[in-house]
């Protein structure tokens, strides 16, 4: 028999509530818990069919209720539903806000060239705060757990985790759940010692295991994306005699097409308050650039998803301009991603 929406929805309380506090369930909890304003003996019959129907269980008499298996599988099995139809439902527009963004960003740096003369760089946005959106654990074989934790952004991460022994599929189940309610829509930060101490409750005898799942969460989330910088307007350096030295502009120009350099000279601006930050001569973090300046800034596409817009070029470069130009960029940016993305 398939569950309609209010026995789904005191069956999902049931859980959630079950997860939290360790203790059965009565009606009026879930009278409080729901959305459903319905009253504590409709509550009641509901509870009863779900018992019936072996979702949930009565562990002594006049206690409350707590999940069954299957009870547990139905929870788990609808989640990942839930979160199929959400990726499905994104891919297309997500497909088309990427591909917007990509080609807005490579305009901005052909345009920047060609306004200040200058050599431009713009990464592709990044996540400022990395928060856990799903978590799926699957087990491999009798030595390893696979670890699929989507963060926001629908950046996947994929981790192979070591295990001594074969983890019990109503246990992995269990930790599936546990897993998911109390990590979903956090980050590192907001991951503390009071929420460890409720999964690691949860997990009974596999504390250890909740430790070592709890570590290849956090390597996932702190890990540094690999950013992607577009570029526009290199050859304009060799219009500058100071810099246009045959073993000057061979390391310069190889810097361009190193993404590795440019993403170190990204990663190390810092913005001042103004949102543009200058480096002149050897201040500028990448050793092929110390006869430059270069000028950069940081654009925001939505609170927490950031990108950088770079500016190079000689030491005489004219600096008002630039700052002037990224100053104005920045504002018809903002205008742009909150009338397009």
């Amino acid at each position: 028999m398939e569950l309609d929406d209010r026995k789904l929805k005191i069956l999902q309380a049931i859980i959630r509530n079950y997860l939290e506090t360790g203790e059965p369930v009565g009606s009026r909890t879930i009278s409080k818990y729901t959305d459903l304003n319905l009253s504590s003996a409709t509550i009641r019959n509901e509870m009863a069919d779900l018992e019936e129907l072996g979702y949930i269980i009565q562990p002594h008499t006049s206690a409350g209720r707590i999940p069954s298996d299957k009870g547990y599988r139905l929870y788990v099995d609808t989640m990942l539903e839930d979160k199929v139809h959400e990726v499905e439902n994104m891919k297309e527009l997500l497909i088309e806000k990427a591909d917007k963004i990509d080609l807005l960003l490579k305009q901005v740096a052909k345009l920047l060239a060609v306004n200040t003369n200058y050599a431009t760089l713009v990464t592709k946005p990044q996540y400022r705060s990395k928060k856990v959106k799903f978590i799926q654990l699957t087990e491999v074989d009798a030595a390893q757990l696979l670890a699929i934790i989507v963060l926001e952004g629908n950046v996947v991460k994929n981790k192979m985790i070591a295990i001594d022994e074969l983890v019990d599929k109503d246990i992995l189940l269990k930790l599936n759940i546990v897993f998911n309610t109390f990590l979903q829509g956090l980050d590192l930060t907001e991951i503390n010692m009071p929420i460890i101490q409720k999964i690691k409750e949860q997990a009974g005898n596999y504390s250890n295991l909740v430790s070592d799942i709890l570590d290849t969460i956090a390597q996932a989330i702190s890990e540094e994306e690999e950013v992607e910088v577009y570029t526009s307007g290199a050859t304009n350096i060799l219009k500058y005699p100071e810099l246009n030295d045959t073993d000057k502009i061979a390391e310069l120009m190889g810097t361009f097409e190193e993404q590795k350099q440019l993403t170190e000279l990204i990663n190390k601006s810092e913005n001042a308050d103004n949102g543009i930050q200058v480096y002149i001569g050897s201040e500028t973090p990448v050793e092929a650039m110390k006869d430059c300046s270069v000028v950069t800034a940081t654009y925001e596409i939505e609170e927490g998803v950031y990108g950088k817009i770079g500016i190079i070029g000689p030491k005489r470069m004219d600096y008002e301009k630039v700052v002037g130009t990224l100053h104005t960029l920045m504002v018809q940016l903002d205008d742009i991603f909150k009338k397009k993305t």
